[in-house]
């Protein structure tokens, strides 16, 4: 069957691929679904056409699979936020394991069984202590009402996630289950007011407007709450009075900046920021050391889930005998802190500067003396003359963003020739990509997959590397 382009035709999902959609088999061709589970049984439209595989969208829902479960958020079909909240939490944690084992065979070409049993997460909803909401002057149509008859006006203020794919439209939500409950009503709060106070969302398309996007960063060890209003333009007056108003309805804001983004990139980071209340940062706790957090600042999303991340790769990194450990990508040192108290020196290196002022702080507030920051974009930075003043490590730990580590960087540590490398790792693909080059000069001992992200398709997973000479003895 050619399976064109446009054409409809019923589909029995099988399993499920990364990025959480499910796979249909037509003649041996695999066929991508999103927002379907295994054993559905669904009419679907064909979208896109490829020479090894096809994409489509389902038209109708004809047999629900015996697992499927109904969604806590009436926009868990259209969101980008929550993929996976049709399919039951301990379903989610076992597709995700054999995820992280596809990629360790097919891409790493490594075997699955040193993929370790997945680490699940105790809270699968309400667990993130960060949410960036955004602002918008059109939203994204629901089903019903791209089907209805007359036209339907997408045109207005809008604020939530943004569709997926769609940088330009708004899912303008209703409700949110991935933050603390205050956190969708701050964000009601603010679409209210500006609509009240007739304050323009940032249009995407004219580069015009004023609000662009609501971070709200909450702490899971102390009340902190921070709200971040990141703005087009830099208007005190518009945001005092947008500020006054959110302390007088939520007086456990703890303290609000302004980032003011007067670029076209669409980022949340501003190219300068307004401490307007509060110290400008909260403070949370991993494990027994406390970490200071400004707005701009990199910090794990799963305050609890990430200790036992850590957990694994402290075990991984087995510092017993002391040494000197490396910590790439160290954001604001949370890793670096952890570890410090098993290794003889840790030097972290970091691109952001305020996530390396807010590692100096961290080490400073924890009393942890023998740990050091320096900034600098990775693959400029972890050269040869880096080596030459700091020294050799005896361990690296790296923890790069969802790309992956530059070639470079790859090609560096295959170079050292370590005798042990931790890699932490928020794209199981890359990272398999990655293990591939980085396999013939050590072994890899061992994959430990940890959800981080429930209700999504995303997984984290630490790798335990040791220098060929050296796996023999553990």
């Amino acid at each position: 069957m050619a399976l064109k382009k446009g054409q409809v035709i019923e589909l029995s999902i099988e399993s499920t691929a990364f990025k959480g959609k499910g796979i249909a088999k037509v003649d041996g061709l695999a066929v991508f679904v999103p927002g379907t589970a295994p054993g559905d049984k669904i009419k679907a439209m064909i979208t896109r056409k490829k020479k090894s595989f096809r994409e489509a969208k389902m038209l109708e829902l004809i047999e629900p699979s015996p697992i499927r479960v109904e969604p806590v958020c009436r926009h868990a079909n259209t969101c980008g936020g929550c993929t996976w909240q049709h399919i039951p939490y301990e379903k989610q944690v076992e597709y995700k394991e054999q995820h992280v084992r596809d990629h360790i065979e097919r891409i790493a070409h490594l075997s699955p069984d040193i993929v370790q049993p997945i680490i699940s997460c105790d809270e699968p909803l309400y667990y993130r202590n960060k949410m960036e909401y955004s602002f918008g002057t059109r939203r994204w149509l629901s089903d019903e009402e791209i089907q209805k008859d007359e036209f339907v006006d997408d045109s207005g203020f809008a604020s939530g996630l943004h569709a997926p794919g769609r940088y330009d439209k708004i899912l303008n939500l209703q409700e949110c289950h991935l933050q603390e409950k205050i956190s969708f009503r701050l964000l009601d709060f603010v679409r209210n007011y500006c609509i009240e106070h007739n304050i323009p969302a940032f249009d995407t398309h004219k580069n015009e407007g004023f609000m662009r996007h609501l971070v709200i960063r909450t702490s899971d060890y102390t009340d902190d709450l921070m709200v971040n209003l990141v703005t087009y333009k830099d208007e005190p007056d518009t945001v005092q009075g947008l500020m006054d108003a959110l302390l007088k309805e939520f007086p456990e804001i703890t303290t609000v900046v302004n980032n003011v983004n007067d670029q076209q990139n669409p980022t949340a980071i501003g190219r300068f920021e307004h401490v307007l209340y509060g110290p400008g940062y909260i403070v949370d706790k991993i494990g027994s050391h406390s970490f200071k957090i400004h707005a701009n600042a990199f910090f794990q999303t799963n305050t609890r889930q990430a200790e036992k991340l850590y957990n694994v790769a402290r075990e991984y990194a087995d510092l017993d005998e002391g040494g000197h450990l490396f910590d790439l990508y160290c954001g604001v040192g949370t890793l670096s802190l952890y570890m410090a108290d098993k290794a003889d020196k840790v030097t972290g290196i970091e691109l952001v500067e305020v996530a390396i002022e807010n590692a100096r702080f961290n080490a400073k507030e924890n009393s942890v003396e023998n740990a050091r920051f320096v900034l600098g974009d990775m693959k400029d930075t972890f050269n040869d003359q880096f080596l030459q003043e700091n020294g050799q490590p005896d361990c690296v730990i790296t923890d790069p963003p969802r790309s992956g580590m530059h070639p470079d960087v790859v090609k560096q540590l295959a170079n050292l020739n370590l005798k042990k490398l931790v890699y932490v790792s928020c794209n199981p693909s890359t990272m398999a990509r990655d293990l591939k080059i980085l396999k013939e000069v050590y072994d890899v001992l061992s994959v430990q997959p940890v959800d981080m992200f429930p209700q999504t398709y995303h997984i984290e997973a630490v790798a335990k590397l040791k220098r060929k000479s050296e796996s023999s003895d553990g």
